[in-house]
């Protein structure tokens, strides 16, 4: 290609960029109704923007107009249209200590008190677990999307806290624990005992979830590495007790044996 032939292309090139811009310049920008994300979105000048359809993949809105490569578009929404928000949160890998909440216990606002201060994007987190679609035409940046969905996954941890207290709660944990789905004790002489997911704080971000065995009534780490990655708070420091004080029977009696170290077949001093 020659020098002028080259010029003459990178001058064409340079016009369509122009008229490119200008176009997207004279779009009008969608208004939120949200004063705390007006203010966000003043903050985060950077990235692109897309239509708030976070959590479970593959949903598509039906107001998306921006364009997507052909590998995007054969992802299909039919598994995100057919499973829940909350169903799809707790069959992820790692969650299975969570039981799935009715819904009209989360949309009683008496049980949700106090929660608004402690969870940013409250509004759109609560609209997220519930599978409502926004009407506000709202727009968010890619960062943005991400902490709805974080706080999305924090305020259902922490009205989880309060649900596995109340008589439905209860039972489904009920279910999870004869399944073994909180693991059973590490300890040999409680003989597999199973265990009830545990708190040491109920402030979030204080500790991680650790499973409390009824025979030894002592605190162990999960075995999985995800599940040891779940905040204590979502299921608080009342719920083992309480669900054993609820069901008295499945109270087993502490270990008859105990470990003795013995070097030569002598047991050790105290003080050695």
């Amino acid at each position: 290609m020659s020098g002028a032939a080259y010029r003459d292309r990178a001058e064409m090139d340079r016009k369509r960029i122009k008229e490119a811009l200008e176009k997207q310049a004279e779009r009008p920008t969608p208004s939120t109704s949200k004063g705390a994300v007006a203010k966000e979105k003043e903050r985060l000048t950077a990235g692109k923007l897309i239509t708030p359809t976070i959590g479970k993949p593959g949903k598509v809105s039906d107001g998306e107009e921006f364009e997507t490569d052909s590998e995007d578009s054969d992802v299909s929404g039919s598994e995100g249209e057919d499973t829940s928000w909350i169903a799809w949160f707790c069959s992820l890998r790692g969650n299975e200590f969570f039981c799935e909440i009715d819904d009209d216990y989360i949309q009683d606002d008496f049980n949700l008190c106090g929660l608004s201060n402690q969870v940013p994007y409250y509004d759109y987190a609560l609209d997220l677990i519930l599978d409502i679609e926004s009407s506000n035409g709202d727009v968010f940046t890619e960062e943005q999307n991400e902490l709805i969905e974080s706080s999305a996954e924090m305020l259902y941890g922490l009205i989880h806290a309060r649900y596995i207290l109340t008589s439905k709660g209860l039972a489904a944990m009920l279910e999870k624990f004869k399944n073994y789905d909180f693991g059973r004790c590490p300890r040999v002489y409680c003989c597999g005992q199973p265990c009830l997911p545990a708190g040491q704080s109920d402030i979030p971000r204080s500790s991680t979830v650790k499973v409390f065995c009824p025979k030894c009534e002592d605190l162990h780490y999960p075995r999985s590495k995800y599940q040891g990655n779940i905040d204590g708070a979502y299921f608080g420091t009342t719920f083992p007790h309480l669900f054993l004080m609820t069901y008295p029977h499945l109270k087993p009696q502490k270990p008859s044996q105990q470990y003795v170290p013995r070097v030569f077949g002598f047991k050790l001093h105290k003080q050695s």
